[in-house]
């Protein structure tokens, strides 16, 4: 019953002026975001994981090395950030780098925000959010395997990719994965067993992760009846 903490990326300034960043190299932790990767970090100080992997774009990587710092490796090794290029954001195409207020504009924008799992991003590069959904789900899959069914691991990466894992472990459509919010630096936790997976938290702040994977440990494949009884 492998558990995953899905970590979103700290704040960039792209994120601050409204900016798709998508892709595009350079786009890196703003001083916001690095309090913000810092104040994780501090708030998992000393809790044990089995891994960190996370998206290979800068903005990523970044907050993966705050919280590699202060993070345990329950193997008794140092903490290694392992890259997982099917965690990286979605390709945007021809909207990567313009303005979000711009792009509302756009006749796809309300394709997005309404039937997400149509859309395919214009330019030669432009990827499928479906695409980008199934990508992600099958990279946290094939750690859960790598890993073990005990692991505890935290898998760093971006907004509407975490939307979509939730999306999947929560057995919802992909045109519903807009509902999902997932801010900067925000802490979701899915618990996956035999028989499905259970989200145990949605874009938190950290504070209660060890609750929630202690939780998770007593969790077997079949839901409670009336709800379980908690910690």
């Amino acid at each position: 019953m492998a558990t995953v903490l899905l970590v979103r990326h700290g704040r960039t300034s792209a994120n601050e002026a409204g900016i798709l960043a998508g892709s595009a190299p350079g786009t890196v932790l703003d001083s916001r975001g690095i309090e913000q990767a810092q104040a994780l970090a501090e708030i998992l100080a000393g809790y044990e994981v089995s891994a960190i992997i996370a998206s290979p774009l800068e903005r990523t990587m970044q907050t993966a090395e705050f919280l590699a710092t202060s993070l345990v490796n329950n193997s008794g090794t140092a903490l290694e950030i392992s890259s997982e290029p099917a965690l990286a954001e979605c390709e945007y195409g021809d909207w990567t780098g313009r303005s979000l207020a711009e792009l509302a504009q756009e006749e796809m924008w309300r394709a997005v925000q309404d039937h997400p799992a149509s859309v395919v991003f214009p330019g030669t590069d432009g990827e499928s959010m479906a695409n980008m959904a199934q990508r992600a789900v099958g990279a946290i899959r094939r750690w859960n395997d790598l890993l073990g069914p005990d692991a505890v691991y935290v898998a760093v990466s971006h907004g509407d990719v975490i939307k979509a894992i939730i999306a999947d472990a929560l057995g919802m459509h992909l045109d519903l994965f807009q509902r999902i919010g997932a801010d900067p630096c925000s802490v979701s936790v899915v618990n996956y067993t035999p028989s499905r997976p259970f989200v145990l938290s949605i874009n938190g702040n950290g504070s209660d992760v060890r609750r929630h994977v202690r939780v998770a440990h007593k969790t077997k494949s079949d839901a409670p009846v009336g709800g379980g009884s908690g910690d």
